[in-house]
């Protein structure tokens, strides 16, 4: 009987570890200085458990097969949102690597460990003059035994204007087009990719289309001579929602690209291509004409304990054949 997985994306907005945390390196310390004071134990168990209060209500409540995370201080504050997933019953697992971003903030993998198993795991760098986020690749194998390749992503922020910062983008954007094509390389070009994140741009932007080579169109990625990225969120572009809101204006910033195995017809594994969801639970959404993610804040910006993140999760359903 075929198999059905729910893969979830959430930036979760600053889960940094407490205040005086040992955890923590001086010279983080003195990069993210005032930010963090009144950053308590209380605080933070507070909103490890609004976010696990989501997390727990996905896939008709028995939680995502695979969740790619960002902004995450360290594999502690993963941890904690493990500990809160424990009603599930799941044999949740991590997979986090502690990468030189000038925040400390990283990227990550919380995946259930009876249905994946990670061999293998490569941090990508994306070469700019101030240290940022690594591409994280890691290779799953499925309990049926095939290779799911997933990378998880956190490009560069729009700080300064988008078209001032856009080529740093472009770089992460060539980063991962690369390693798409040595892993094809290396791993065989029948192997199934899935990249995640928050790009900080929009499916239509250069980043994306010109330098990670995704695009729109199924068919030029099944039928193109080079590794290309379908986005799959193309299919929610223009209903006025959005995973992130900037003036009150919605952006889909974190998307999910797939390459050619993923979707061809008759596929090993396969995603299913009308599954893909902005997760919007009410209690998540703010009131009144703009559905804007309810943000729990900190980090200097004012605290709401039922807030959550500023961002929305997006989930997408893959299949894999017996």
């Amino acid at each position: 009987m075929p198999s059905r997985y729910q893969i979830v994306f959430w930036n979760l907005e600053n889960l940094f570890d407490i205040e005086d945390s040992p955890r923590r390196s001086d010279k983080l310390k003195r990069a993210i200085g005032k930010d963090i004071q009144g950053w308590t134990q209380v605080l933070l168990d507070r909103k490890v458990n609004q976010l696990a209060s989501i997390i727990r209500q996905m896939k008709d409540g028995s939680g995502p097969d695979l969740l790619g995370i960002c902004e995450v201080e360290n594999d502690y504050v993963m941890n904690l949102i493990v500990q809160s997933l424990a009603p599930l019953g799941r044999n949740y697992a991590i997979v986090h690597h502690d990468a030189p971003d000038k925040r400390g903030i990283d990227v990550g993998f919380i995946y259930d460990a009876n249905l994946f198993s990670a061999e293998e795991q490569f941090n990508h760098f994306v070469m700019r003059r101030t240290a940022t986020r690594d591409l994280l690749q890691v290779n799953f194998r499925t309990a049926k035994n095939r290779l799911l390749v997933v990378i998880v992503n956190h490009w560069p922020s729009r700080s300064g204007g988008a078209e001032r910062s856009a080529g740093y983008r472009a770089i992460a954007g060539e980063t991962l087009a690369y390693f798409h094509e040595r892993i094809l390389e290396v791993k065989g070009t029948e192997t199934p990719v899935l990249a995640m994140g928050d790009f900080n741009d929009e499916p239509f932007d250069s980043s994306l289309v010109d330098y990670a080579l995704s695009t729109r169109s199924r068919q030029k990625v099944v039928n193109s001579r080079i590794p290309r990225f379908y986005n799959l969120m193309w299919h929610i572009t223009g209903q006025d929602l959005g995973t992130h809101y900037f003036d009150n204006f919605p952006n889909i910033l974190d998307q999910f690209l797939v390459n050619r195995n993923l979707v061809k017809e008759n596929a090993p594994i396969r995603a299913l291509l009308d599954s893909i969801q902005i997760v919007r639970f009410t209690e998540m959404v703010s009131t009144g004409g703009y559905p804007n993610p309810i943000r729990f804040g900190g980090m200097g910006k004012d605290i709401n304990e039922n807030g959550f993140s500023d961002h929305f999760p997006i989930a997408v359903t893959i299949v894999e054949q017996d």
